[in-house]
């Protein structure tokens, strides 16, 4: 068994390691054309490339494990069981779950192996290339401007129709957002054409820009001034805007403290998520309360102490007068409000709201309508933006218990994908890289986009987050188990032969009934 044990081992990893360098290889080309814009034609040696690729390649393992394991299980016991390997085991009295135990093995510890590489390295790989993506547009300034889109460069929104010539140094129908500190867009500059100017030895970049216009709003100290200049307007045949941006010899891979979903592991991620929920629902609540006050609502009445009604009936008996009279007038004011009400339920021509409107004058009624109506529209606004905000601040925690969840869902996916290809291969019977890469594919397809899916459903609260990462696997789990289980009893992949015995035998004992 030590010998079996030890050829289906060697035989698996030969077909593993093989199958994963193959694919990295694919994924790294695909990759390459994806991150072309970034890379090509900046002035970056090729060591930088490299680096770039080398960081990127941990985030690929991602989606080349579960294929790895999945096409390399089929291959394996696929090619067993077409050199009729698994007929001699089975003679022998090996079982299936015998002789797959030593793979079983090495891919329970592929797993483990596998939520610590997602837990550890993957975040770091992804803090390095966000790093270097961002430090390559600081050093390269022409890499950060892309062509058609606007792109934020040095506190500025850019966007350019064309880039030619050398490093993309000349620019074709510019047009500059400039914004303040608090993100709020004060000018706007429109030009035909422009130029990068650089040198290595200068810390500033100079931005040329010719036949263009301006357009910059005013700051004023009183808003009747804003009024009568709101803004400004030039044309200019040259305009040069002068940048400063770090030394060009940077390092690329400087450290950032910006930090997302993908550059945490579980225990910030754990942290992060206990943050933004009390966040969330802080601000919630008190959206919530500023609404109720705002609008009067649910308002609760101060509770008066002892020492206050003492002196409220110091306060009676010091003035009989001015409570006989406040007596009276509250008592003329009710029984004129009785009286109306009276007369216009007996004529039956107003409704609820016209009964209480109906004490006020007509002018008034008009400002208690209008009044009315700005603050419901008011309150509409509000909700509405505040809903806009908070979906944002959802989407941020959603995401962090997609990432928590995908983490151990990655490592169990490995294991799950095995029992599929295991007795897929053994029942197919077949090796080589043709039918079997065919129907690893399908399969890992079928897995990465309903993974794909069930992700973006989530981030948007459409379905839960656990839900959304663990969706894929949870649907490969039961076709393993069935997959397993026809594989042990050596069946085929489905069995067809009883569904037509069934008919032929309903069909001749209605025949039987009706001869009779």
């Amino acid at each position: 068994m030590r010998l079996l044990d030890r050829y289906i081992l060697s035989r698996f990893l030969f077909n593993f390691f093989s199958s994963f360098v193959i694919l990295m290889f694919i994924f790294i080309f695909q990759t390459i054309w994806l991150f072309i814009d970034d890379l090509a034609g900046k002035g970056l040696d090729i060591i930088i490339i490299g680096k770039f690729l080398f960081y990127l390649m941990p985030n690929l393992t991602e989606k080349v494990l579960p294929l790895t394991v999945l096409l390399s299980s089929i291959l394996t016991f696929g090619t067993f069981a077409e050199n009729y390997e698994f007929a001699a085991m089975k003679a022998s009295g090996i079982s299936l779950q015998r002789a797959m135990l030593s793979v079983i093995i090495f891919v329970i510890i592929l797993g483990g192996v596998t939520f610590y590489f997602a837990n550890n390295v993957i975040p770091a790989s992804e803090q390095k290339i966000y790093n270097m993506r961002r430090n390559i547009a600081k050093v390269k300034p022409a890499a950060a401007i892309e062509e058609g889109v606007f792109s934020d460069f040095e506190g500025m929104s850019i966007k350019v129709d064309d880039k030619y010539g050398e490093k993309d140094r000349f620019l074709k129908n510019v047009i500059i957002h400039d914004k303040t500190a608090s993100n709020i867009n004060y000018r706007v500059i429109k030009a035909k054409t422009g130029e990068l100017l650089s040198s290595e030895s200068s810390e500033v970049i100079q931005l040329v820009l010719k036949e263009g216009h301006l357009y910059q709003d005013v700051e004023t100290k009183k808003s009747a001034d804003k009024r009568k200049f709101p803004y400004t307007r030039a044309n200019f045949e040259i305009y040069r805007i002068n940048i400063e941006i770090p030394e060009m010899d940077q390092d690329l891979e400087a450290e950032m403290n910006t930090t997302t979903d993908k550059m945490k592991n579980v225990s910030r991620l754990i942290k992060d998520m206990d943050s933004l929920k009390k966040d969330n629902l802080r601000i919630l609540g008190a959206f919530s309360k500023n609404i109720i006050n705002r609008m009067g609502g649910f308002s609760s009445l101060t509770p008066q102490d002892s020492s206050s009604l003492a002196s409220m009936e110091k306060v009676k008996k010091g003035m009989p007068s001015i409570q006989r009279a406040t007596s009276r007038r509250d008592s003329a004011m009710l029984a004129y409000k009785d009286s109306v009400l009276a007369i216009a339920a007996a004529k039956g021509k107003m409704t609820q709201m016209e009964e209480v409107t109906g004490l006020y004058e007509g002018w008034q009624q008009m400002q208690i309508m209008s009044s009315a109506k700005n603050s419901v529209e008011n309150i509409l606004a509000s909700v509405q933006g505040k809903k806009d905000e908070l979906q944002k601040r959802y989407k941020i925690y959603n995401m962090h218990i997609l990432s928590l969840h995908k983490k151990f869902a990655l490592a169990l996916s490995c294991i799950i994908l095995f029992f599929v290809g295991a007795p897929l291969g053994a029942i197919i019977r077949k090796g080589g890289v043709g039918l079997p890469m065919v129907i690893a594919i399908i399969l890992f397809l079928v897995y990465y986009f309903v993974g794909v899916f069930a992700g973006n459903y989530a981030k948007e609260n459409n379905i839960h987050p656990i839900l959304g990462a663990w969706l894929s696997t949870l649907i490969m789990l039961p076709l393993g188990i069935y997959l397993t289980k026809r594989a042990t009893a050596d069946k085929g992949l489905m069995t067809l032969g009883s569904i037509p015995d069934y008919f032929k035998n309903l069909f001749r004992k209605k025949q039987k009934i009706a001869t009779t």
